[in-house]
């Protein structure tokens, strides 16, 4: 069968971008398309000069035998400040304000498109960084450390409060909650994580950072380099965060519980983003 270009492009980029930061090799759509290299590399600088027009993310070429094409989703600043404005409407309704100055948030992280657009942008904060895992903790972190880990092409590591059997050898160490002060316990299988990885820790709300102190702890036992720490919500009021170098979306202040008001703004993930 004979492919015109224009259905090789159509091609191309929706592999692209169903295989985002994974090497694909020219060779590959060479023999799929039983063209030269030439006419693939030409259409590969149509879809590159595309995507940077219309602000889709980065193509980029490897030369070599071994070279081929990868495609680097990015968020840029206009649609960042989008979506933060709009997550900033969305949890600003009074009736998500839960007991403790939490906020009820699993509609958004139940949520897959929008959920996938916030791993977009975590992911292009530290997308110069070399990151070989997402890290977070059960529950409420996992979707939210799935859609950056889906971007970024790398795995997820889950670390529990609780020893499973199915885990295999563990490491656990305990910790001092941030908010409750009382003495937690976190537990990751030896098997999850290999030694010395490069990680960027994710999760979905952040007091004062006990149990992100925790979980930095917890990556000292395994050599693991903590490359970044990233929170969709902050608790802006707080007097002792243990934690100064993080990444927010949206922080939360001026909570009063008792007549139901409090207000939502955005993070400092945008300083990121020129």
């Amino acid at each position: 069968m004979k492919f015109k270009r224009s259905e090789r492009i159509v091609y191309m980029t929706s592999y692209l971008l169903r295989h985002p930061n994974q090497l694909v090799p020219l060779t590959f759509f060479v023999q799929k398309f039983e063209q030269a290299k030439s006419s693939i590399s030409e259409d590969i600088q149509i879809i590159k000069e595309t995507f940077q027009q219309e602000e889709i993310g980065i193509v980029t070429t490897t030369a070599g035998a071994s070279g081929g094409v990868t495609f680097v989703p990015k968020m840029y600043r206009r649609e960042a400040k989008e979506l933060i404005d709009y997550l900033c409407d969305m949890l600003q309704e009074k009736e998500r304000l839960l007991p403790g100055g939490y906020l009820f948030m699993s509609d958004l992280v139940g949520n897959p498109r929008l959920l996938g657009q916030v791993g977009e942008l975590i992911a292009t904060m530290y997308m110069d960084e070399e990151i070989d895992a997402i890290v977070t903790i059960a529950t409420k972190g996992i979707s939210l450390a799935n859609a950056v880990a889906n971007i970024m092409n790398v795995p997820v590591v889950v670390i529990r409060k609780d020893n499973k059997v199915t885990e295999g050898s563990t490491v656990s160490i305990n910790y001092v909650s941030g908010s409750s002060r009382k003495i937690e316990t976190m537990v990751l299988s030896k098997r999850t994580l290999p030694e010395e990885s490069n990680v960027l820790i994710v999760d979905d709300f952040m007091r004062a950072g006990g149990s992100i102190t925790g979980v930095m702890n917890l990556m000292s036992e395994f050599k693991a380099k903590v490359i970044g720490v990233s929170v969709l919500v902050e608790s802006k009021e707080v007097k002792h965060r243990l934690i100064e170098d993080y990444t927010s979306l949206v922080k939360l202040s001026d909570v009063d519980e008792y007549n139901q008001s409090f207000t939502v703004e955005q993070g400092n993930c945008l300083e990121r983003f020129k």
